[in-house]
């Protein structure tokens, strides 16, 4: 009997101390997950101060969460001054700039020797030149600090696919390539000006590679998720080593450097593109052309889902 009352009063205390466990575990999951909110709310304060693992825990996380407030302000920061200074910069550089394009027409209207002419065209393109380099930082400064927003709406796309070809239709037209612009009905969630200028992007870049005698072709396709504006060219194409890196700020791919460009398009497009819930690819192989995707959600409730395999 004293036997069977021993061992009843042993899986009684284990029985409690199983409970005390899971009790002490189950309060220490609690005030963690209290901890995680507060921080993710921005309200986390330590509120122990004892020797316990979980206190020292709480003294780690709240020295974390500093650091990383810290170096989120520095960084925000650091953008706002880089903006700052862009913008500055644009402003002074304006007048200079146009100054230097005024001046550079009038000499082409006076009597040149042709070595004379090419010097005035070159000053003409170097300008020309610069005042694109110094709009696409400032368009690029802006959108990373976020001091221009992009504002996505449901629309209809074949509006913006044709202005942004009809804004090359004389460049193709003068360099002897097809500008074709194929089926361009679609609906999507999209900010119409600045989808115009990352397309006028593509355009620029296919019909700056895109040899006399080639052709460009602009078209949209429809999927249950995105729609999709494609630039196809017929140019050189691109390595697979180089295409994660042609959206990169300035990346001019090896042998490219007689081209035109300062190499900012692609990425000002791929930001454009990201700010309002599509993405960018590149479907190219050297010998066979490029074809770039924007990709625009259809509706907003899309964005940040899966990317579908195209």
């Amino acid at each position: 009997m004293t036997g069977h009352l021993a061992a009843g009063a042993a899986l009684l205390l284990a029985l409690a101390v199983v409970i005390a466990g899971r009790w002490r575990i189950s309060r220490t999951v609690r005030r963690l997950d209290e901890m995680l909110a507060r921080a993710m709310s921005g309200g986390f304060s330590e509120e122990t101060f004892d020797e316990s693992r979980l206190s020292a825990l709480e003294s780690r996380l709240g020295r974390y969460l500093a650091a990383c407030a810290l170096s989120e302000r520095n960084v925000r920061e650091q953008k706002d001054r880089i903006s700052a200074l862009i913008s500055d910069i644009s402003h002074q550089t304006k007048t200079p700039v146009a100054n230097l394009q005024l001046y550079a027409q009038l000499l082409s209207e006076q009597p040149l020797t042709p070595q004379g002419r090419d010097c005035s065209a070159a000053i003409s393109a170097q300008a020309e030149k610069l005042q694109n380099l110094i709009d696409a930082l400032v368009k690029t400064s802006r959108l990373e600090t976020g001091i221009l927003a992009l504002h996505p709406q449901p629309g209809a796309i074949a509006p913006v696919v044709e202005r942004a070809a009809g804004q090359y239709a004389l460049r193709a037209a003068e360099k002897g390539v097809a500008l074709t612009v194929g089926q361009a009905d679609g609906t999507a969630v999209f900010d119409p000006k600045w989808t115009e200028e990352a397309l006028c992007n593509l355009l620029d870049n296919a019909m700056k590679y895109t040899p006399s005698g080639g052709a460009v072709t602009v078209e949209v396709k429809n999927y249950p998720l995105f729609s999709r504006i494609q630039v196809a060219d017929t140019g050189p194409g691109i390595p697979e080593g180089e295409q994660t890196k042609i959206f990169g700020r300035f990346y001019r791919a090896p042998g490219s450097y007689q081209a035109e460009g300062v190499g900012i398009g692609l990425y000002l497009t791929r930001q454009i593109a990201e700010k309002q819930g599509g993405y960018v690819k590149v479907d190219s192989a050297p010998g066979r052309g490029s074809a770039f995707s924007l990709f625009l959600p259809r509706d907003t409730g899309e964005c940040g889902q899966a990317k579908p395999e195209m």
